[in-house]
């Protein structure tokens, strides 16, 4: 079964850096778009960057020129480079991926929405 698998997260002074990374495992599937989302403490989920087949990028307006997003296609890998560390960007990371993935079972093609498991930036 397709899973996202993220790794990354840590504690982090403001001003610091930390660097996301997030690989969908298992199963046959093609990313479409694949990026983060992020949710503190008593407040929504929200968009922090994205990336799309075709290379265009997405950034929430509260990370530009800070974050990083990236893609490799071979490693089917996305990372987000995060500096200048604000104390509001502590909160849980979500990797998010759109992907068509095969089914074992029928062995067609459907697409889907999929979440990692989330990882801790900050205390």
């Amino acid at each position: 079964q397709v899973h996202l698998v993220e790794s990354g997260g840590g504690s982090v002074q403001a001003g610091g850096s930390l660097r996301l990374s997030c690989v969908p495992s298992g199963g046959t599937f093609s990313i479409n778009a694949i990026g983060w989302y992020r949710q503190a403490p008593g407040k929504e989920r929200e968009l922090v960057a994205r990336i799309s087949l075709s290379g265009s990028i997405e950034y929430a307006d509260f990370v530009k020129g800070r974050f990083t997003v990236s893609r490799d296609n071979a490693e089917n890998t996305v990372l987000l480079q995060m500096n200048s560390l604000k104390p509001e960007d502590m909160a849980l990371y979500y990797c998010n991926a759109i992907l068509r993935v095969q089914s074992v079972y029928t062995g067609t093609f459907s697409w889907g929405q999929y979440w990692g498991q989330g990882t801790q930036v900050g205390s």
